[in-house]
């Protein structure tokens, strides 16, 4: 997940392979309320790891409820029966719509029966999103509920500590025009007081989000309980429902989340030896309501063919035609038409979709401004929004609202025709639904490798730059590469395999297949974390010798080349500017006195508990220095177009922000 400011997309080019979706939102969040309620134990399979999900656990878990993280990585639950262990708690649900109503409502009749008090509560956001109407339906039936900020709102307390009489012979009413979730809840807890006689819910006004009530009646039916339904406005629990627990429930691809790889297929050319995207954990027999952007993007020229647990998509029309729609049927996944309409021949409209209004942000209002950003016409209205795509795109920087859906819709944007890339501020915010979104997508996508921007870090034995680099690819969430960790490697790897360090032969062979990978601060070796004997002075010594052999440099020369992936590379060294990167967008040059350099690695070394003599230190530095700068082959020197950075007085953190600033004015292509 990229937990920083800001991601720079630069612009993309094609896209092909294959991506397993994680596992939807909707129903796993169903599934572990169903598994809490029902007595036995439940394993969940493929369960979505997420904040959504998370914050169902703890709360399931804070209420008596046992979780189990299985080695398999099944989540096993065992329910609580429909009892309740804990009678008093306070629980923080995030942004979660898809905890706070079910367990609004399970835990206002539970409390109502059982004598409880629970008070639930999430971030600013969703004490800003309507429950209302499930209020209203929860008071009829008896239960005790106070809102105790504004009415109608979050944060709630449900139960007030005693029992009291649900009145269960009448309907419950409760409005469908709002939010299916306010339905969903009723129908997931209502089978908990069931038992002497049915429970009957009326919907005033038409029923949104259908789908979403199919998902819910497909999966009580799978724990036990059969909904009876005339049409979509009255349903009916039969007397003596209860909770059966399946044994084991595997959780399907999140729908939603495959909208974004559908659009990908359909807007960008298939990437060589692929035959466009391949969608993996969701099919054309989904539960889930979502799949029927199959047929929108169908409409829009998408070409699309499915199996059982599996999509393929490429792109068929281009540009896009243009629809006029009603979403009602894909509320959410609608959003990821928005963003096709960019790429379309006309003017698109998606109506019946009021409901954005009350989501993680007001999304209507979200995607108009967005969109305009890029260059779009839009018009807006309470239940529609009309795109007409931008005359000239336009760069963007795209505010996401702390809403995953619009920061995952506008990454798309990244394949516009003027070739400018693409800022998602809060790319973090898809960890409610997909944490590693961005890196499925840059797996798949491909563009010419001028685009992918590079910085280079130069400088001298101890000058900082590997600290410097290892800051300024964390900020930017760009990938990473210490050249100098390749040679130290080689070396280690050399030593591992027994290969002299004077058969340049062997170590050449060595160099071009070496498995090095940067994470976290941390080197490994076909695995195997090597971040501290890399360090070491002797491997130091080692790494130079290595260093001296010119097939060695030119085996690890392809090797660095390979590390510009995207979205960005920040590379450090004493020839990343010069002789790797020449046409890198930002090179920087570090520069420290040999005596300033020997003080900083005599004190790294003594934090370590490793002995020391500075003398020693810096003589070795200045022969490392003459080394380097007198060796015939890509001596140490700053490139022509370098930024000198003297950071003998700097703490890393100006050092990194200087680095920024000067990345900040770097046009790095024509949408600066």
């Amino acid at each position: 997940m990229y937990a920083i400011d800001h991601l720079d997309i630069p612009a993309l080019q094609s896209a092909g392979g294959t991506v397993r979706l994680p596992g939807s939102k909707s129903i796993s969040n169903r599934v572990l309320l169903l598994a809490a309620l029902s007595l036995g134990h439940t394993d969940i399979a493929d369960l979505l790891d997420s904040d959504d999900t998370r914050v169902m656990l703890a709360a399931l878990a804070k209420l008596g409820c046992g979780i189990e993280h299985r080695p398999d990585g099944v989540i096993r639950v065992q329910g609580l029966g429909g009892q309740l262990p804990v009678k008093d708690a306070q629980l923080f649900l995030g942004n979660a719509g898809t905890a706070m109503r079910p367990l609004t409502a399970a835990l206002a009749l539970l409390a109502a029966e059982q004598g409880g008090r629970f008070e639930l509560s999430g971030i600013p956001r969703m004490h800003e999103r309507p429950i209302g109407d499930l209020v209203d339906a929860l008071r009829q039936l008896g239960c005790p509920v106070e809102c105790l900020g504004q009415e109608g709102f979050p944060p709630l307390q449900l139960g007030n500590g005693s029992p009291v009489d649900l009145k269960l012979g009448q309907p419950i009413r409760v409005r469908g025009d709002v939010s299916s979730q306010f339905l969903t809840a009723l129908l997931l807890a209502l089978p908990l007081v069931a038992r002497e006689q049915p429970v009957v819910i009326d919907v005033v006004g038409e029923l949104i989000s259908k789908p979403y009530i199919e998902i819910t009646l497909n999966l009580l039916q799978r724990f036990g309980v059969h909904v009876q339904r005339e049409g979509w406005s009255r349903f009916t629990i039969p007397a003596g429902s209860r909770y059966v627990s399946p044994g084991l429930v595997h959780v399907e691809g999140d729908a939603s989340s495959a909208s974004y790889f559908i659009a990908l297929g359909a807007i960008a050319p298939a990437r060589e030896g692929t035959d466009g995207v391949t969608i993996e954990g969701v099919g054309l027999a989904s539960i889930q309501g979502d799949i029927r952007f199959v047929e929108a993007a169908r409409a829009m020229g998408a070409e699309i063919s499915g199996e059982a647990n599996r999509l393929h998509i490429r792109r068929g029309r281009w540009p896009l035609k243009a629809i006029d729609l009603d979403c009602n049927h894909i509320p959410d996944a609608a959003m990821t038409l928005a963003v096709m309409a960019l790429y379309a021949d006309g003017t698109t409209t998606l109506r019946n979709i009021a409901s954005w209004r009350v989501k993680e942000t007001d999304r209507i209002a979200a995607m108009a401004k967005e969109c305009r950003k890029l260059g779009a016409t839009v018009e807006e209205g309470q239940d529609f929004i009309r795109i007409t795509p931008p005359a000239r795109w336009t760069f963007a920087s795209i505010h996401t609202y702390d809403d995953h859906r619009v920061a995952m819709c506008f990454s798309l944007a990244a394949f516009n025709p003027a070739g400018v890339r693409v800022r998602i501020e809060d790319p973090k915010c898809v960890a409610k639904t997909f944490p590693d979104y961005f890196e499925a997508l840059f797996e798949l996508c491909v563009t010419p490798v001028e685009r992918i921007p590079v910085i280079c870090i130069d400088g001298p034995t101890a000058s900082g730059k590997g600290t410097l680099a290892s800051e300024v690819a964390k900020r930017l969430g760009y990938h990473l590469l210490d050249s100098g960790a390749l040679y130290r490697a080689a070396a280690l790897a050399a030593q591992d395999a027994g290969i002299d360090l004077d058969d340049e032969a062997a170590l050449a062979r060595l160099a071009a297949r070496l498995p090095v990978r940067f994470q976290d601060h941390r080197v490994f070796l076909g695995g195997r974390d090597i971040t501290d004997p890399l360090r070491l002075e002797s491997t130091g010594g080692m790494a130079s010798r290595v260093s001296q052999y010119p097939s060695v440099r030119q085996a690890l020369h392809g090797l660095q080349l390979g590390f510009q992936r995207l979205p960005g590379l920040v590379a450090d060294g004493r020839d990343m500017g010069t002789v790797i990167f020449p046409g890198a967008a930002l090179k920087v040059f570090l520069t420290a006195s040999a005596e300033q350099r020997a003080q900083r690695r005599h004190k790294q070394l003594i934090s370590k508990g490793i002995p020391a003599n500075i003398d020693d230190l810096l003589a070795d530095l200045k022969a490392r220095d003459h080394r380097d700068m007198s060796r015939a082959h890509a001596p140490l020197k700053p490139a022509e177009d370098a930024q000198l950075l003297d950071n003998s007085d700097l703490s890393i953190e100006t050092s990194v922000q200087q680095v920024l600033d000067w990345w900040q004015g770097t046009p790095v292509d024509s949408g600066n």
